[in-house]
């Protein structure tokens, strides 16, 4: 599954914080069922792009998690992977790897096989 949501962000350097500036963040995401469940697709995205819009449009920066937590591309990509998991858990689903991309060219990866 991917998806694509615009949030900006700054980051935060010992002297002070950087420019606010946006990303278009490429989320893929690949899924798969635990035990002999049969994923619903449908309930899945509904799920998912409850999470993406909660944060789409915004300044990372100002989210809760990312208060004290520099919103780098590998820290974006760890509070999603943690959002995403327990839900995705909770449709018989398990997230085996998250990329998260800020650019064509910059992602970040977690993956559990």
């Amino acid at each position: 599954m991917r998806y694509y949501v615009n949030a900006s962000h700054a980051m935060r350097w010992s002297d002070g914080e950087g420019k606010q500036h946006n990303h278009t963040w490429e989320i893929i995401c690949e899924i798969h069922s635990k035990g002999d469940h049969m994923i619903v697709f449908v309930d899945i995205e509904k799920k998912m792009k409850e999470i993406f819009d909660s944060f789409s449009g915004k300044f990372l920066n100002t989210l809760p998690y990312f208060k004290t937590i520099n919103p780098t591309v590998e820290n974006v990509t760890t509070w999603l992977f943690n959002l995403l998991s327990p839900v995705l858990e909770e449709l018989n689903a398990e997230l085996v790897r998250l990329e998260v991309g800020e650019s064509p060219t910059r992602s970040y990866c977690i993956s559990t096989i």
